[in-house]
């Protein structure tokens, strides 16, 4: 077989249909890759720095780059084009890290895309680049919380779990404003609560109580409300 026939390789892992095919695999050198089995082939990304492993006027990825020089005079359409095509890498990666359970990878990605949305948003000379990356911030903020939720659950701590997806929310109240109940990422957040809350351990139903009968004492009505629907899936 030709050196550079992956015929064996597409033989012995088969395209699955309607799932995300990741594995981790070992390069000669002992750094660990990621692969992505696709329809017509595979996908390979490294698993730090940026994705397809290009370094960017000698920093691992963009991001970096921006980070360490600073963005004096704004970033122009082209660049803004590049960060765009990096946090679309990183984003796929995150992805195949979540199909694999690697949580804390996940959320490492997503914070570093969450800082690419900041940069170009805060940086960038054409108002077109500023807004384009704000319509996937949401879908960010809510696989974060995911991640560390997962996470939190593979360490026996549902109420870590808890935790991380509330903060998610509370994140994505900021970032969608008016009507953000309504948003799919809330809905997915708060299917995964309901799933989470009944599996505390008693010790952390009193202290929802708690906290609840201090919320009301302190006139905080929002998060009593939080609280109070924490108990009700309790009771469910």
């Amino acid at each position: 077989m030709h050196e550079n026939d992956i015929s064996q390789i597409l033989n012995t892992w088969p395209y699955e249909q309607g799932k995300l095919n990741a594995r981790l695999i070992e390069a000669p050198d002992g750094r660990q890759l990621i692969q992505i089995r696709i329809e017509l082939g595979v996908i390979q990304m490294e698993m730090a720095g940026r994705p397809d492993g290009v370094l960017q006027d000698g920093y691992s990825t963009l991001l970096a780059l921006f980070e360490d020089r600073g963005a004096w005079g704004g970033i122009d359409p082209e660049m803004c084009r590049r960060l765009r095509e990096e946090g679309v890498q990183r984003s796929h990666r995150s992805a195949a890290l979540f199909a694999l359970g690697k949580w804390g990878a996940v959320i490492q990605d997503c914070d570093q895309n969450l800082a690419l949305f900041n940069l170009c948003r805060d940086n960038a000379q054409e108002e077109i680049d500023r807004e384009a990356l704000e319509q996937f911030r949401a879908s960010v903020i809510a696989m974060r919380a995911r991640a560390g939720a997962e996470w939190a659950v593979e360490e026996g701590e549902p109420s870590k779990g808890v935790e991380a997806v509330n903060r998610g929310l509370n994140e994505l109240k900021e970032t969608l404003g008016e009507g953000w109940e309504s948003s799919n990422e809330v809905q997915l957040l708060l299917g995964m609560k309901e799933a989470l809350v009944p599996q505390l351990p008693p010790s952390e139903r009193a202290d929802l109580k708690e906290r609840l009968l201090a919320a009301i004492s302190a006139e905080n009505y929002e998060l009593a409300a939080i609280l109070r629907d924490e108990l009700r899936l309790l009771r469910d």
